[in-house]
């Protein structure tokens, strides 16, 4: 039985709130469609979990991303 846990940041989407139902319907059938294909599991045996993560409970490199982002961008 496959498990696949994507997470994203809230940030994108509709309004900056993430994801619209529609597109996590798209992102759950398509790693569904890729399990089934590359690996010939059952679409009914496979879980899909897409978890909505705030930015600032994100980090990159020891930083939130909010800051990461900023630091990032005054070193171009």
């Amino acid at each position: 039985m496959p498990y696949v846990n994507i997470k994203i940041t809230r940030e994108g989407g509709p309004k900056g709130k993430g994801p619209s139902a529609q597109q996590k319907a798209e992102l759950i059938a398509g790693v569904t469609d890729l399990l089934v294909r590359i690996l010939d599991k059952k679409p009914a045996s496979t879980m899909v979990v897409i978890d909505e993560v705030a930015l600032e409970d994100w980090g990159i490199g020891g930083l939130p991303v909010p800051e990461y982002r900023s630091r990032k961008s005054e070193d171009n």
